[in-house]
């Protein structure tokens, strides 16, 4: 067993939000009698911050979520000058933009308007595979050779300074939007209008590259339109609040602000007027999608952040990843059913070839890191490979931080020509980080190595030689040990507030819906329940997810664990446990019934804590002293002859290893009635002490289990352990 000072395995921590204090309980309270809501849903709202009536009712109205004025961005002026003079010349323009669901939306965005607008418009998304992330001067060069005058970058091109440069000697202007984080300088453009420059006094600076586009549009249109700032905003959320909604809530922006007014709006215009391509690819996941997919959108009539992040985005971000791009735009932009089947068609394939080759690289990845990583010394996972697929290391990434808790950045080698390997092929790398390491703050401590690198504080992407590899993976690391400590790793679950069986409802469900849209800022609210009994194990959906029945008190609730398969979760009938969780709605055949969404589980403490006492009172009693803090108790011929069926029912069927939580569960038909280990444990000394059975342990809490052949009937009273027992209980 190694030691390992950066290593975190086992349980997460969970953290409860809930303020208990006396003034906190009193606002509560003043919330949920003057607002007519939940109890529970005032202690969301107060965890929010939203903590007088007032505000509280403007948090479900969005009546303080205003959108700013876009001429208050930084050289929004300049941009927007400057595209109206291209508009008004009819010169060619191309717009640039990032291959991610956030760049894709944004080219959409600005291509339907400016072709609405009568422009010599077209777009260029750079491939994964041949060209990488962001803007090259051979691209610049053929894009200046076939006509074009101006460049407008969407969702990239920050840190583009040489290749703007490079533009202006081939008659090229640029006009850069991004809201990556800034270089220490940046492009010497037209006009870069990007939230996050350090002279930029724009109020909002999480929005989305596609959050920019929208604040180009706005300005645009009340420029050329000569309309009012209102009306204008107005004008755009109409036509691309959709758009706007889906890249904001794929490149994971905070659900605050701005973006919770355009991602509300966008939701809506989604649910009552999905443009061609939306609306195909949502009846095509209600179609053939997997259970998640199926469970998401039984309320057609309802979509929801997490639908969008969990079913809309992947597919459109797959075609990316995978194949081109360029696809998922030509799927937005698709103006018929018929021809937004086709798209949706190929989206959908290209989602299930990532899965595959997602599940491939996970496992190469998983192995790579067993071998050769070295948790005692580094924070930080970097791995290579010629193996791997660019596009989908960064999904890839995710889930090895995940898993170990640690930042992890993948490099693919993928595609050199030479038939051995040099130390100048170029690879290309994704990065996820944790709460404490800024990612891009780690990669600009290695620009000098790095040929490029952009990204945001949790997730990143760079390019690095081969012979730097080596160089890069330790610096980084070095990077990573001044600012990462142990504590820091270990994962941490946030809930709101701990619930009891009586506080869950389906209006309660109903009524935190009315709190979307959710994302980071306005998290969706999760809870823990204590010490559920579980009633009934399900699989479900052909054994890929599970289904539990738990109970509280005289109460019942589903309890869905997606993509965990039953054999995973160490779980029997009986048991009971506790839950960190989110609620959702099944709707099935007309029925609504509540559901607890399960993110993590855990063994109820008392559950633990019983389970320790009876085996060390198990160990008492046989070794002839008095056992303390459990009540002894009597096994009678019920008990006896369940236990003996159960054994030989089993070891008929060629199985002689028994699991002693295995065995409970097959024992305990009613889960108000609890077999106990204590019980168990003294049957099986009995039968073995009377030579019913043999029995050895084989690990702990599971033995090996023969029975014995007897001649006639063997008297169990004439076991001294059960006189003992007997005995016990009298005192």
């Amino acid at each position: 067993m190694r030691s390992a000072s950066f290593e975190i395995g086992g349980e997460k921590k969970w953290r409860v939000l809930d303020d208990l204090t006396r003034e906190a309980v009193a606002a509560k309270e003043e919330l949920t009698k003057t607002l007519g809501i939940d109890p529970v849903v005032s202690r969301l709202l107060w965890n929010r911050g939203h903590r007088t009536p007032e505000d509280a009712r403007s948090y479900f109205t969005l009546a303080n979520e205003m959108l700013g004025d876009p001429f208050d961005l930084t050289d929004m002026k300049p941009a927007v000058d400057r595209i109206a003079r291209a508009l008004a010349s009819h010169e060619k323009i191309t717009i640039w933009g990032d291959y991610d669901v956030d760049g894709v939306t944004s080219v959409t965005t600005l291509l339907l308007y400016l072709k609405e607008k009568g422009a010599d418009v077209s777009y260029f998304i750079p491939s994964r595979f041949g060209d990488g992330y962001g803007v090259s001067d051979s691209t610049v060069a053929q894009l200046a050779a076939e006509g074009t005058k101006l460049i407008v970058t969407v969702d990239t091109g920050i840190t583009a300074n040489r290749e703007v440069e490079n533009a202006k000697a081939l008659g090229v202007d640029f006009v850069v939007t991004d809201h990556h984080e800034c270089c220490e300088s940046i492009p010497d453009a037209v006009a870069v209008v990007n939230p996050h420059r350090p002279d930029c006094s724009y109020p909002f600076k999480e929005l989305a590259g596609v959050g920019v586009t929208f604040k180009l549009l706005c300005a645009l249109e009340e420029k050329l339109s000569g309309s009012d700032r209102i009306t204008a905003v107005n004008t755009i959320a109409l036509s691309y609040a959709d758009l706007v909604a889906i890249g904001t809530i794929a490149d994971v922006m905070p659900i605050v602000g701005e973006n919770r007014l355009i991602v509300k709006l966008g939701l809506d215009l989604i649910e009552r007027r999905p443009r061609p391509a939306l609306a195909a690819l949502i009846e095509m996941v209600n179609q053939r999608g997997d259970q998640r997919d199926r469970q998401s959108t039984k309320k057609r009539l309802q979509i929801t952040s997490s639908f969008i992040g969990f079913t809309v985005a992947p597919r459109i971000n797959a075609v990316g990843r995978v194949r081109s791009a360029s696809l998922a735009v030509d799927f937005l932009l698709s103006e018929t059913p018929e021809r937004a089947r086709e798209y949706a068609e190929i989206l959908c394939d290209a989602n299930r070839e990532r899965q595959d080759e997602e599940n491939r690289i996970v496992r190469d990845a998983f192995a790579q890191i067993e071998a050769e990583h070295d948790f005692e010394n580094d924070p930080v996972i970097v791995l290579s490979s010629d193996e791997w697929h660019h596009g989908v290391i960064g999904i890839v990434a995710s889930r090895i931080t995940d898993r170990y808790g640690l930042p992890s950045i993948l490099v693919s080698f993928e595609g050199r020509e030479e038939p051995y390997p040099s130390p100048d092929d170029v690879g290309k790398g994704s990065g996820r980080s944790v709460k404490g390491l800024n990612l891009f703050e780690a990669l600009s401590s290695c620009e000098d190595i790095l040929p490029k690198y952009g990204g945001h504080e949790l997730a990143a992407g760079l390019s690095i030689r081969r012979g730097d590899f080596p160089a890069f993976r330790e610096r980084i690391n070095e990077y990573a040990r001044a600012r990462l400590t142990h504590d820091a790793l270990i994962p941490t679950l946030d809930a709101d507030c701990e619930l009891s069986g009586e506080d869950l409802s389906l209006s309660l469900e109903e009524q935190i819906e009315r709190m979307e849209p959710f994302g980071v800022g306005n998290p969706t609210p999760y809870f823990i329940s204590r010490g559920l009994v579980v009633r009934q194990i399900l699989p479900i959906g052909g054994g890929k997810h599970t289904k539990l029945l738990v109970g509280a008190g005289d109460r019942s609730f589903e309890a869905m664990f997606f993509r965990m398969p039953e054999s995973t979760l160490d779980l029997f009938v009986g048991e009971k446990i506790d839950l960190f969780y989110s609620l959702g709605i099944n709707e099935y055949a007309g029925r609504r019934s509540l559901q607890l969404i399960v993110k993590d589980k855990k063994r109820s403490a008392d559950s633990t804590d019983r389970l320790s006492l009876e085996r060390a009172a198990l160990g008492a009693i046989l070794e002839g002293s008095d056992p303390v803090g459990v009540e002894v108790p009597v096994p009678d011929r019920v008990d006896f002859a369940s236990v003996y069926r159960l054994i030989r029912e089993t070891v008929a069927m060629g199985e002689h290893y028994f699991a002693v939580r295995s065995m409970l569960s097959r024992l305990t038909p009613d889960p108000g009635k609890p077999f106990g280990f204590l019980r168990l444990g003294l049957i099986l000394r009995i039968f073995e002490e009377t030579g019913l059975i043999t029995l050895s342990a084989a690990g702990e809490d599971l033995y090996s289990i023969d029975l014995c052949k007897t001649d006639g009937k063997v008297d169990l009273d004439h076991s001294t352990i059960l006189a003992r027992v007997k005995r016990l209980a009298l005192n």
